[in-house]
């Protein structure tokens, strides 16, 4: 079996790779279980440093890493030197603040002469990867789960091999010890086989619900550590009193950043009725400026879909809530190119039965509702099965931070859009996934939390902590 790379700019074929067959995947896991008996030994701050060198090494390679993004998936030049660049910093997060994060934390007033809560790793980790950002979502999961003394088996998307593989020399190229990561060139029903491994010992995935739903399942059945980040359908709330210049201008950036192939992109535009028109005129004008084309020109804003069957996705999506009523006010599909290029489409009328407020639109399509007031735009914005990220867009900051509370997702912005941060906690609730990469949280996902108390020896127990022993 083979993988192939498709450039979607104009459908040339980059390069086929052979998959890894069942005795290569046994001989990962074999290098990574070994590699693993001697990383969790070394001190963090030996970790921290190869991190830091990992940081480096994206860095000296930034071109290449992009330019080999561009070419398999479709980003615009400058976006993928972007995601490189957020790759490096993730890693010097981590390098930075690992110790302070894994430190063992003293619990005072235990009854014991010692109480402390340890973090220790759980041994090797599969991280299953999208395509629509090669190297975020890797560089999200790895630097914590190795910082923690974990090593990683990636299992990349079928349509960016060169990406994957170019990962992995990286991380070589830094001074990681062999085995600690690895990148495996195979499709989606090796992962099973892997999870079924007892020295696996979690899964993190960033994907579709469905490959979600699919993933948790085998990882249940095996009682292994899993983290899912999969998709959203993120609201944008544009208030009554918010600067309706810089939302329109932010709106326009978080719907067709990455041609809107991102899951905490501005989906739905939910709209107080007092400012609609006005913020649709606006939104409108700025999509309808942008610069869709090759990719690889710095002039490009928007580039290709990652694949065709994405175009055809959308666009029945489109099509089915124009049926239902919606307006397309600006955009719409290329057909008369060679390529996966749609212009980025603002659709106004929309209502929530429709496709683009119901489900996830994997593409450049900005879904304006509008409502009364705030109330009806809360009780619209968690009017959905997801809850990933959200914004909400107001002169008034402290009223921003009241709907903040109300809006059920894992991460709401406040007059910004959705964006990663390496110290904030990321990820999603009802159907976006459980479970949070980054911060401090994200590098204790993948450890086994132990406690130790200490007692003297040959001494009973002190009064409080024998009356405070549990029945069992």
């Amino acid at each position: 079996m083979t993988l192939t790379a498709v450039n979607p700019a104009d459908g040339t074929l980059l390069g086929t790779y052979e998959t890894a067959g069942d005795a290569e995947v046994a001989a990962a896991i074999d290098r990574a279980h070994h590699a693993f008996l001697s990383w969790r030994e070394r001190p963090v701050a030996e970790r921290a440093g190869l991190l830091r060198a990992l940081a480096a090494t994206l860095r000296s390679r930034r071109d290449e890493l992009a330019r080999e993004a561009t070419l398999e998936m479709g980003k615009i030049l400058r976006e993928a030197e972007g995601e490189v660049e957020k790759s490096a910093v993730f890693c010097e997060y981590y390098a930075d603040n690992a110790e302070r994060l894994l430190a063992p934390e003293v619990i005072e007033d235990g009854g014991a002469l010692e109480n402390y809560v340890r973090y220790e790793p759980l041994g090797v980790v599969l991280a299953v990867m999208p395509w629509n950002f090669p190297y975020v979502q890797v560089f999200r999961f790895a630097p914590p789960a190795l910082a923690a003394g974990n090593v990683a088996l990636l299992k990349h998307a079928s349509n960016i091999p060169g990406c994957a593989t170019r990962i992995e020399t990286v991380f070589r190229e830094a001074g990681f010890p062999e085995g600690v990561f690895q990148t495996l060139l195979a499709g989606s029903d090796a992962v099973p086989r892997i999870l079924a491994d007892e020295r696996v010992r979690g899964v993190a995935l960033t994907g579709s619900e469905a490959a979600g739903s699919d993933v948790a399942s085998v990882a249940g059945r095996h009682l292994k550590r899993s983290v899912l980040e999969l998709g959203g359908s993120d609201p944008f709330i544009v208030l009554e009193d918010a600067d309706l210049d810089v939302a329109a201008r932010e709106g326009c950036r978080g719907r067709t950043i990455n041609a809107g192939q991102a899951c905490i992109a501005s989906k739905r535009f939910i709209v107080v009725d007092e400012v609609a028109d006005e913020f649709e005129r606006r939104l409108a004008e700025a999509v309808g400026a942008l610069r869709v084309g090759d990719p690889l020109d710095p002039a490009t804003d928007v580039g290709p879909l990652a694949r065709p069957d994405l175009v055809d996705e959308l666009r029945e999506q489109v099509e089915r809530s124009v049926a239902a009523g919606a307006t397309v006010l600006t955009g719409g599909f290329e057909d008369d190119r060679p390529g996966c290029f749609v212009r980025p489409m603002v659709l106004t009328g929309v209502t929530p039965g429709m496709p683009v407020f119901r489900e996830e639109t994997f593409g450049p399509v900005a879904a304006v509702v509008r409502v009364a007031g705030a109330d009806e735009a809360v009780r619209v914005a968690n009017d959905t099965d997801y809850g990933l990220g959200a914004s909400v867009w107001t002169g008034d900051l402290e009223r921003g931070k009241a709907l903040a509370a109300r809006i059920e997702a894992g991460m709401v912005f406040v007059n910004s859009i959705v964006f990663s941060d390496a110290r904030l906690p990321f990820g999603g609730v009802k159907r976006s996934g459980y479970g949070r990469e980054l911060g401090e949280l994200g590098i204790r996902e993948f450890v086994d939390v132990k406690s130790v108390a200490v007692h003297g020896a040959g001494a009973s127990p002190p009064a409080p902590a024998a009356a405070l022993q549990a029945t069992e």
